[in-house]
């Protein structure tokens, strides 16, 4: 695989300038709507979880359930009140570490695809992925006001790069990429609503559009892989009890993920070979014993 060393450094140059002003972008973005109070319960019957009162006054633990502290000392509990946007955005340093992983994130895609028109779709994405990355790290959300506006510049920008290469067959599995994925994500938020959100469900359709104009195996590659480390990803966070389980971040995967499918589309495609041989050889193996 041929890599472009110019290229690189210009692109690895506009990436960190789109990490600079991720931070303005992120104190840009309009807070939720609140979400409505549960009414107040009026009735208690047996079944009722006893919740015990602590010599302050504060209640403590429910009866049965395991307190939230114990489960998970550092992950940032459900009920707790979001992050604001702009206090995200005021965090101490994010601008110099915004650029730096602009200035990697889109330098290494530079020097893979070289100068190209299709960069512009990944100049734009970069501060629009940096943001996302770190909303969905603090608050576990992925704002619309960021990803429904990305269809059309992504989806123009698509076009732009067919008109200036006068490449036209890309556009065809860009259009793929985007259903592709929007349709396999919206199936999995249909199946278990309670493990994928809504958020990613968007963000898959405009990684995979942009994925798709690049090529089929990049779009292959780089959605299973986000895939693949958010899975893995949720069990470590997890484990060492940063998040919930059940609500741990999973758009900042699928970003990874889509741009290492990108960048590293061979080595890849020949790691998860080479895995699903030795899958195959050790299945084999084991039914050569019983058989």
């Amino acid at each position: 695989m041929t890599w472009h060393l110019i290229p690189g450094l210009v692109a690895g140059a506009v990436g960190a300038v789109g990490g600079v002003v991720t931070p303005r972008l992120i104190a840009r973005v309009p807070e939720p709507e609140p979400e409505p109070e549960p009414e107040p319960a009026v009735e208690s019957g047996p079944e009722s979880a006893d919740v015990s009162v602590t010599d302050d006054g504060q209640p403590g633990a429910v009866d049965g359930l395991v307190p939230a502290a114990n489960e998970a000392e550092f992950a940032r509990r459900v009920d707790e009140p979001k992050e604001l946007y702009v206090d995200v955005a005021a965090l101490p340093g994010l601008a110099w570490m915004c650029a730096v992983f602009g200035a990697l994130g889109l330098g290494v895609l530079g020097g893979r695809i070289g100068f190209h028109p299709i960069m512009l779709v990944f100049a734009y994405l970069t501060p629009v992925c940096l943001a996302l990355t770190v909303i969905d790290w603090r608050t576990r959300y992925l704002p619309t006001w960021l990803i429904a506006p990305s269809y059309f510049v992504v989806g123009g920008l698509c076009v732009l790069a067919s008109l200036l290469s006068g490449d036209w067959p890309p556009l065809e599995t860009a259009a793929i990429g985007w259903i592709a994925s929007f349709g396999f994500y919206f199936l999995l938020n249909l199946i278990y609503p309670a493990g994928m959100a809504y958020g990613d469900v968007r963000l898959s359709g405009v990684l995979g559009m942009a994925l798709g104009w690049v090529g089929l195996g990049p779009l292959i590659i780089g959605m299973y892989t986000g895939f693949v480390l958010g899975a893995i990803g949720g069990s470590v966070l997890a484990r060492v009890k940063l998040f919930s389980s059940k609500h741990y971040p999973f758009g900042p995967f699928m970003i990874i993920g889509a741009w290492l499918g990108v960048a590293f589309t061979a080595q890849l495609g020949y790691a998860y070979g080479w895995l699903i041989n030795l899958v195959v050889q050790a299945v084999l193996a084991v039914t050569g014993v019983f058989s």
